[in-house]
């Protein structure tokens, strides 16, 4: 038989998800294609039933059956599809849509989407009849007008993650050898370990690839390579997303003066932090209090 790919549904409005930071759709279908290694835009959680190879990071694995994937979108991974048919259900969503609270924990930290984690967890057939009905029940209400509409999608969300947490993950996968995935996760482990900022006494430790580098005791060079490889990213933009983040829930939800965010944030003059902050939101820091 010959490898297939899943696809998009017909409907699906890239820009539109941009926006509303949320979409769920079913699957089901037969498609015919060259199988290839993307990496996605958006969290994903999705339930199916067939045969499939999943690549993802380093590592891959045969399913039979009925799975539940989470993907994380700072990791590569493509599904290959081996039987003739599928059907299932899929989600995707930004971080932030998920947290309400920009001082929640990063998505980064679960267990389901954390970079060295086990991502597939295979269904029971009375676990598939839960987990497709929250999909279901998603599926009903996104075009709803439901005022607190988010909140209810958002709780569908937390108790699939919830549900699964409580499952034995699939242990088949095998491993490709690349360095690469171990060294990008323990730097994404050590960049979200400096966060959230707790005081304004206890400034960022690491603020560069080159502190992360001598932190993991490998080449600046050798980290760069490996986070581009297994994330699309350079080194220097997630670390610039994560302070950017830290940023704005700094500016919302405390009482500290700008100048004191700049510093825990590893700005010694208010200016630079300023210029900073401009240059990568195209807003000042000021205009997130008015």
């Amino acid at each position: 038989m010959k490898d297939q790919t899943i696809s998009q549904p017909a409907d699906f409005n890239t820009s539109d998800l941009k926006l509303k930071g949320f979409k769920v759709y079913e699957v089901n279908n037969d498609v015919s294609a060259i199988p290839t290694y993307n990496r996605r835009d958006f969290y994903k959680i999705c339930i199916n039933t067939s045969k499939s190879l999943i690549h993802y990071a380093d590592r891959g694995i045969e399913t039979d059956g009925t799975i539940l994937f989470f993907g994380n979108p700072h990791i590569p991974y493509s599904w290959e599809l081996l039987s003739s048919s599928y059907h299932g259900y899929a989600c995707v969503f930004t971080e932030e849509f998920l947290k309400v609270n920009d001082r929640s924990e990063s998505l980064h930290e679960c267990p389901l989407f954390k970079i060295g984690g086990t991502p597939i967890f295979y269904l029971s057939a009375e676990q598939k009849v839960f987990i497709d009905s929250l999909f279901q029940k998603m599926i009903e209400e996104q075009d709803t007008d439901y005022v607190f509409k988010d909140d209810l999608l958002r709780n569908y969300i937390n108790l699939i993650i919830h549900e699964s947490m409580k499952i034995q993950p699939s242990e088949n996968f095998f491993k490709h050898k690349n360095a690469s995935s171990r060294i990008t996760s323990l730097f994404i482990e050590l960049l979200e370990r400096q966060f959230p900022i707790e005081s304004k006494d206890q400034p960022l430790t690491f603020k560069t690839p080159q502190d992360y580098a001598q932190s993991l005791a490998v080449h600046v060079n050798h980290l760069n390579r490996s986070v581009k490889e297994i994330t699309g990213k350079s080194t220097t933009a997630h670390i610039t997303e994560r302070i950017i983040s830290e940023a704005k829930a700094l500016l919302q939800h405390t009482d500290w003066s700008i100048a004191d965010i700049g510093y825990s944030l590893g700005f010694e003059y208010p200016s630079y932090f300023n210029n900073y902050f401009k240059r990568l939101t195209g807003t000042i820091p000021k205009s997130l209090r008015m």
